[in-house]
């Protein structure tokens, strides 16, 4: 039997990155031996990949680990897109080499490609090399895979799209679009829109339009107060902190629009957009990364401009007026994430391009 070990970032806390490992983590148990290194930290910080010294301390401690690599035949892991974030694999990545362990790198994002371009001189050999020296390389979805094609083949890169656990899709009752229910659910950051979103429902309290917006997810310290105090002065909006298990079931099946209106350039495919399709929510993002691939401008929700409160206004306005249109989205959400984004799937497609 094969014996992989997955080094990455698991629960806790919730990212789609920690949440994605944890799927591949139990997926990997089900047909090979498997051992983990978990590179989380304790607490959710915006800048992870930025490099600083506690950084550089908080994850020398999984160096104590370097040893798993002996015991194993296949390393996967799933580093940050920075130069830093890739940076502090690089113990991880040459001593699998030199092993000569099967080394695949997956890749969450669509920021690989322009650091490598961002870079000059001895960093970008650096960060080429280490890049070079994987065996396979997994991306999102099709519309990455350029993040990858400097350093491999082309048969070398797999697409393995993100999911959704089955588990948020018990019992789902037919969406009523007669009051607006927003859900937010992601991390709390700048870049991911928050802030623009709540623009946008300013100008709906303006029209004194009836409406509630729930926000879930990890606020970074640095932000807190400012994100806090912006959402308290809204009618109709509330923080309901980081919501796990049936909490997050309720959330998403209480809703009928997800709103992510991210910028946020380590963006890849959401796993949040795929949970908010699969439960009937109508979405509302941005083109952005690979968000295109997943949302289809008024077939499964609406693709409007980055950093336009108003844009999202017009939306949800839209919504309001159309409840007919916004159920037949409705529905074609949750037959597209049955058929396309599913864990079952997901972990299908994973064995085969271990086994590829």
């Amino acid at each position: 039997m094969k014996k992989i070990l997955l080094i990455g970032p698991l629960p806790l806390p919730l990212t789609g990155l920690s949440i994605s490992n944890e799927q591949v983590l139990k997926t990997f148990q089900k047909s090979y031996k498997i051992e983990s290194i978990n590179t989380s930290t304790k607490y959710f910080f915006e800048n992870l990949g930025k490099f600083n010294l506690l950084n550089v301390f908080n994850f020398s401690i999984k160096y104590t680990s370097l040893y798993k690599l002996l015991f194993t035949n296949i390393v996967y892991y799933t580093p940050g897109q920075t130069f830093f974030g890739l940076l502090k694999y690089a113990p991880f990545i040459i001593f699998s080499k030199i092993l000569g362990k099967e080394l695949i790198i997956h890749v969450h994002g669509n920021f690989i490609y322009e650091q490598y371009n961002l870079l000059s001189g001895f960093k970008k050999k650096v960060f080429y090399a280490l890049i070079k020296l994987n065996d396979k390389g997994i991306v999102l979805s099709s519309s990455l895979r350029h993040n990858l094609t400097d350093f491999m083949p082309n048969n070398k890169i797999f697409v393995l799209p993100n999911f959704y656990n089955s588990a948020l899709t018990k019992s789902i009752a037919k969406k009523s679009f007669k009051k607006l229910k927003v859900c937010y659910l992601s991390n709390l950051m700048i870049e991911k829109g928050v802030i623009v979103l709540l623009d946008a429902l300013a100008s709906l309290n303006k029209l004194g339009i009836d409406f509630r917006a729930e926000f879930a997810g990890h606020i970074d310290k640095s932000n807190e107060e400012l994100i806090l105090n912006r959402i308290a002065k809204i009618k109709g909006a509330s923080y309901i902190g980081v919501v796990t298990g049936e909490k997050k079931r309720k959330l998403l099946q209480n809703s009928n629009i997800f709103i992510l209106p991210t910028f946020y350039k380590m963006e890849g495919l959401p796993i949040s957009i795929i949970e908010a399709m699969a439960t009937g929510n109508v979405i509302i993002s941005t083109d952005h990364a690979a968000i295109s691939d997943l949302v289809k401008d008024g077939r499964n929700g609406f693709l409007v401009k980055k950093k336009s409160p108003q844009a999202i206004f017009q939306k949800l306005i839209f919504i309001s007026k159309n409840p007919i249109k916004a159920t037949e989205i409705s529905f074609n959400n949750i037959d597209k994430a049955k058929i396309n984004y599913n864990s079952e799937e997901f972990s299908k497609n994973l064995i085969k391009i271990i086994e590829a």
